[in-house]
C-alpha cells in the first residue's frame, strides 16, 4: 500500500516572508500510519521546493501509489483540487483524498467544483485517515465506505453524502508524528537562521471570536502531557537540529498550569540553551500571568503575538474578543519589560472601515510600541459567524484570495486600492521608524540581532516584491492606488449545493431562536437576532463541527 502525500504549492507573500514553514500535518498522519503498519509513505512539498504541476505529474507517474492524499486551508484549495486532478490524469486508479478545514466545511462546494475528488476527510485526521487506508488496504472500498465516520463523498446517484462526525482524538499522546519525512534544511526561520518546527500542545480553543474558525474547527478544547510535548521538542532539537520553534496552538497559555509544567520541563531538560520559541495568545492572558512572564523567557519563549485584532473598542466588540483597548497596551508593556518579543496583530478592512481607523490603529501602534505590528486583511472565512453576518457585504469568492493579505471586503468609504495603500503607509511609518531609531540602537546582543533578522525578513520580502504579493497586485507606492489590480476570479461563486446547504442551517438558527424564546417567555424571535449559544452553534458549510489535522 504506497502512500503519497503532497503540500500544495501556494504563497500569498504573508507569514511565509519570515521563514519556510514545516507542514507538521504530514508528520502527525505519517506517524499515526506507521504505528498502523503502513510504511511506504512518500511525502512531496510542492510548497517548499515550488514544485509545478509538470514535476507533480512526473513524480506521481513514477512512484504509482496506491493513494494519493492533500490537505487545504482555504487560500490553497484551488492547488489541493488540482493535484488531485493531476493524480486523476496520471494515477487513475489511485484514490483521491483531501482533508483540511475548507473542505471540511465545504464538501458540497468542494464536489461541486471538484467532482474528481474521491473522498474527503471531515475532522481530525489522524484516525479517521488511517481508518480509510486500513479499508482501501482490506479490498473494502468502496463497498464499506459507510462504515468509516468523518467522511464526505458523492455517492453513485450524484448526491452528496456526509457519514457521521467521527469522535476528536481522545489520546492526543498516542499520536507518534514521523518528522523525518520532512527535508529539515529547507524549513528555515529567517529572523534567527535557524531551523524551525511547528510542534502541536494542544488543540482547539473555549474563546467563540466570530471572525476565527478554530474553535469550531477542533471542537473539543485538549491538552497534551507537557512532558510528552517537551519529549518532541527534544527529538526536534536532538535528530533535526531545530533552533526555533513556533507552537501551534491557537492559545497555548489557555491552561495556565499545564504551560507553566511545560516551561518548567524545558528549562530542567536544559533546552532554553539550544532552542528559542515563539507563541501566539491572548491579552488577557498576558494579564493573568504578569508575573510569570519572567519564567516564561527564562524557559525560551522570546517571541509572542499578541490578538490586539483592532484598535477601535467598537471592533474588538464586534469581534466578541473580550478586551479593552488599555489592557492591549498594558500587556505589551509587560512583555517588552520581561525581555519578551512582542508582535500586535491588527484585523482591518472591514466594511466599516475609514482613513480614519486605519491612521487609529498606526497611532496606537506607535503609543504602544511594540517590537512588531502587522496589520492583516480582514478574511471572512466562509465557515464563521461573520461571514454569515456579512450577508451580500462579500462579493468576492475567489477564495484564493483569502489570506490575510488581499482585501476581499470592499470598505463603504474607499476603495481597495486605496485601503492596499493605507495599510502599506502604516507599516512604511512603523518600520522605518523602527529601522531608524529602534533596532540598531535599542538592546545587544541576541535582542538586537532578532530584532535586525526581522528587519531583514521584511526588507528581503520587500525588495522581492512579495511581501503582501505587491508585486501581482502592481502596487509601486502611493502613485499606483489607482492601478491596483487584485486580479479576483470573479467567475468563482458559491454552488448550489454549498447554498442550500447554509440555507438549512440558517433555518436550524431560527429554530433555536423560536424555542428559545418559548422557554423564556419572550415570545418569538425576530430573524436576525441570534442568540450567542445559537451564533456559536452555527456551522457554515456543514452540519456538524469538525476538525482535520
Amino acid at each position: 500500500m504506497r502512500i503519497v502525500l503532497i503540500h500544495p504549492n501556494y504563497h500569498s507573500g504573508g507569514a511565509e516572508i519570515a521563514g519556510n514553514w514545516p507542514p507538521a500535518w504530514v508528520a502527525y498522519l505519517a506517524g499515526h500510519l506507521r504505528d498502523a503498519g503502513f510504511t511506504d509513505i512518500h511525502f512531496i512539498d510542492a510548497m517548499t521546493n515550488d514544485i509545478g504541476d509538470e514535476e507533480i505529474a512526473r513524480r506521481l507517474e513514477e512512484l504509482q501509489p496506491d493513494i494519493v492524499g492533500t490537505t487545504a486551508i482555504t487560500p490553497s484549495i484551488y492547488k489541493a483540487e488540482t493535484i488531485l486532478k493531476i493524480a486523476s490524469e496520471v494515477v487513475p486508479d489511485a484514490l483521491r483524498v483531501l482533508g483540511g478545514i475548507h473542505a471540511t466545511f465545504m464538501y458540497k462546494q468542494v464536489f461541486s467544483e471538484a467532482p474528481w475528488v474521491d473522498v474527503i476527510v471531515r475532522g481530525e485526521g489522524e484516525e479517521i485517515f488511517r481508518e480509510l487506508v486500513r479499508t482501501v488496504a482490506e479490498g473494502r472500498w468502496p463497498r464499506d465506505r459507510k462504515q468509516i465516520k468523518g467522511l464526505a463523498y458523492a455517492d453513485d446517484d450524484g448526491t452528496f453524502v456526509a457519514t457521521p462526525a467521527a469522535p476528536t482524538v481522545k489520546e492526543l499522546d498516542a499520536i507518534n508524528p514521523d518528522w523525518s519525512l520532512l527535508e529539515w534544511g529547507k524549513y528555515i526561520y529567517v529572523p534567527l537562521g535557524v531551523r524551525v518546527a511547528i510542534p502541536n500542545m494542544a488543540r482547539g480553543c473555549p474563546f467563540t471570536c466570530s471572525f476565527c474558525s478554530q474553535w469550531k474547527f477542533w471542537r473539543d478544547y485538549r491538552v497534551r502531557d507537557p512532558k510528552k510535548v517537551v519529549d518532541e521538542i527534544e527529538t526536534l532539537v536532538n535528530d533535526h537540529d531545530i533552533g526555533f520553534f513556533i507552537l501551534a496552538d491557537e492559545e497555548p497559555t489557555i491552561n495556565r498550569k499545564k504551560f507553566i509544567q511545560f516551561c518548567e520541563e524545558l528549562i530542567a531538560r536544559g533546552l532554553p540553551d539550544k532552542v528559542k520559541w515563539g507563541i501566539n495568545t491572548r491579552v488577557t492572558d498576558i494579564m493573568r500571568d504578569k508575573e510569570l512572564l519572567s519564567l516564561y523567557r527564562k524557559a525560551g519563549l522570546v517571541h509572542v503575538s499578541l490578538g490586539t485584532e483592532a484598535a477601535a473598542q467598537l471592533k474588538l466588540d464586534r469581534f466578541n474578543k473580550e478586551t479593552k483597548v488599555q489592557e492591549n497596551k498594558e500587556a505589551i508593556r509587560l512583555l517588552r519589560e520581561a525581555d519578551i518579543f512582542v508582535e500586535a496583530q491588527f484585523i482591518v478592512g472591514l466594511e466599516n472601515e475609514t482613513a480614519e481607523t486605519l491612521e487609529e490603529t498606526y497611532r496606537m501602534a506607535w503609543d504602544w510600541q511594540p517590537d512588531l505590528a502587522n496589520w492583516a486583511m480582514y478574511t471572512p472565512w466562509p465557515f464563521t459567524p461573520l461571514f454569515q453576518e456579512l450577508g451580500d457585504k462579500v462579493e468576492i469568492f475567489d477564495f484564493e484570495k483569502y489570506n490575510f493579505v488581499t482585501p476581499i471586503m470592499k470598505p463603504q468609504a474607499m476603495d481597495r486600492g486605496e485601503l492596499l495603500d493605507r495599510v502599506m503607509n502604516n507599516y512604511r511609518r512603523f518600520y522605518m521608524q523602527k529601522a531608524l531609531f529602534h533596532y540598531p540602537w535599542r538592546g545587544t546582543g541576541f535582542r538586537r540581532r532578532y530584532l535586525l533578522g526581522c528587519l531583514k525578513a521584511f526588507l528581503k520580502a520587500g525588495f522581492q516584491r512579495k511581501f503582501y504579493d505587491l508585486g501581482k497586485a502592481n502596487y509601486w507606492g502611493p502613485q499606483s492606488k489607482k492601478t491596483v489590480n487584485f486580479n479576483f476570479d470573479r467567475t468563482r461563486t458559491i454552488a448550489p449545493a454549498q447554498l442550500e446547504d447554509w440555507a438549512a442551517i440558517h433555518d436550524r438558527k431560527l429554530e433555536l431562536q423560536k424555542a428559545r424564546a418559548k422557554l423564556a417567555g419572550e415570545g418569538e424571535a425576530k430573524p436576525g437576532e441570534a442568540p450567542d449559544a445559537a451564533r456559536t452553534m452555527a456551522c457554515g458549510g456543514g452540519t456538524q463541527q469538525m476538525t482535520d489535522a
